[in-house]
């Protein structure tokens, strides 16, 4: 890593990019609705979510075989490409009895011309649940607030609940009870460092996040998340944030749709890889996470991914059993 003086000192004071309001991160609600819908962590409350990792783990270790979806169908929205996103909800509408049926966004009518709430209203007709892969989250959001059915953000450019709370249940994997831990996420203050910070508020675990100047998490979850005291600290230099860390994370440098500024991202990232000597800075148990796919070379290097701290596999895995534990309990009415 660089010499110190290469980053500024100490921490930053909570700020970051504008962003969407507290009435547009969060499903609607009220006493009309008889669905719930999960756009972001907060969605569940910390005692639900607790039960949705203890069930999610139950389906990992094969204790639960119960089929909640059975005659229940998901329309999968995919207005951003993925493997894992795609490949977990349709393996696990199917393991637990329902089905899952693929929209590209040449099979559906927004972006030319229908509505998203037409759209939500026609598909609350013919399916049991929405999940949607998207870029705009107030798009979800919209989507939620027409449907008469759960919808899921799969991810947004603002948010990416799933996978987060996938990376948890890869923790409580590994070394048992969040709570206590300390999670350092290196690189750019994009929808996984927003999920990160909510989830940190949210579950009581202690959170450091390192970016580069001008790449800052969103305000709006930085605010929140100190509003209710957590442990979430923006610095500026990786290294402060990994020492003594059970977890290290990190994430592309450019996400889709980000490509063409590739070239300027790897130069302001340039001194946030996670390699080997960062790497020797967290505790001797620490984990390795990466939400995938990984560029090598550049977030961080073969040597920590293809590592024996790099648990990546069953983080990719944990997609598939906290998403079926999300639609049990949606779509399958499973009580948490």
């Amino acid at each position: 890593m660089a010499a110190p003086s290469a980053f500024p000192t100490g921490e930053s004071a909570i700020g970051g990019r504008l962003s969407l309001g507290r009435t547009a991160m969060h499903a609607p609600s009220g006493p009309e609705r008889p669905h719930r819908d999960f756009l972001n962590i907060a969605d569940f409350t910390p005692a639900e979510t607790f039960a949705l990792l203890d069930l999610a783990e139950q389906m990992r270790t094969g204790k639960y075989d119960a089929k909640p979806l059975a005659g229940k169908a998901l329309a999968m929205l995919f207005m951003k490409s993925s493997t894992r996103t795609r490949m977990s909800f349709e393996v696990g509408a199917i393991q637990l009895g329902g089905t899952a049926h693929f929209l590209s966004p040449r099979d559906v009518q927004i972006g030319r011309g229908e509505p998203i709430a037409d759209t939500a209203r026609v598909l609350s007709r013919y399916v049991q649940g929405i999940m949607i892969r998207t870029f705009a989250h107030q798009d979800v959001v919209e989507l939620a607030e027409y449907a008469s059915i759960p919808v899921i953000n799969g991810l947004t450019d603002l948010s990416h609940p799933c996978q987060i709370l996938a990376d948890v249940l890869t923790v409580q994997q590994h070394q048992g009870d969040i709570r206590g831990t300390t999670v350092a996420w290196i690189g750019d203050g994009n929808n996984m460092a927003n999920s990160w910070i909510e989830a940190a508020a949210h579950l009581g675990f202690s959170l450091r996040v390192a970016c580069p100047e001008g790449y800052d998490p969103d305000a709006d979850f930085l605010a929140d998340a100190a509003a209710k005291g957590a442990d979430v600290r923006l610095l500026r230099d990786p290294r402060e944030a990994v020492d003594g860390a059970d977890v290290v994370t990190t994430d592309v440098w450019a996400s889709m749709g980000q490509e063409e500024e590739q070239v300027k991202r790897a130069m302001a990232f340039a001194l946030y890889q996670v390699d080997g000597e960062l790497m020797a800075r967290a505790r001797s148990h620490a984990i390795f996470l990466h939400c995938l796919p990984a560029h090598r070379g550049e977030e961080v290097t073969a040597e920590v991914i293809d590592g024996p701290q790099s648990v990546v596999w069953d983080e990719a895995e944990n997609r598939l059993h906290i998403q079926k534990a999300i639609m049990a309990a949606l779509m399958g009415h499973v009580s948490l």
